[in-house]
């Protein structure tokens, strides 16, 4: 099995960045209070644990042993990157907006 090079292993870094950013963001947001919650709050952090989802397979999709022949997995990588990136950004959204 080969080592992850190049995109794999920055797709990674990324996902995990886009992660620990997400929840630095929820940690902010005050999704901690105790507080009744609306259901915009309930909204936001549903949007926001689908997108830690994503951004949580996002490595394990990449780093998936292929046969030598077999086709890559950046691709579906990628998707689930751009899936958890556009949704923890929904969330922070639905947050300032609502």
């Amino acid at each position: 099995m080969r080592a992850p090079t190049g995109s794999i292993v920055g797709l990674c870094s990324a996902s995990a960045t886009m992660f620990a950013v997400g929840m630095a963001f929820l940690g902010y947001w005050g999704v901690h209070e105790p507080l009744p919650w609306r259901p915009r709050d309930i909204a936001v952090v549903i949007l926001a644990f689908i997108g830690f989802a994503a951004l949580g397979s996002v490595t394990w999709i990449a780093t998936t042993p292929v046969p030598e022949d077999g086709a890559e997995k950046v691709v579906p990588a990628r998707r689930a990157f751009a899936t958890g990136v556009l949704l923890i950004w929904l969330s922070v959204l639905v947050s300032i907006v609502g």
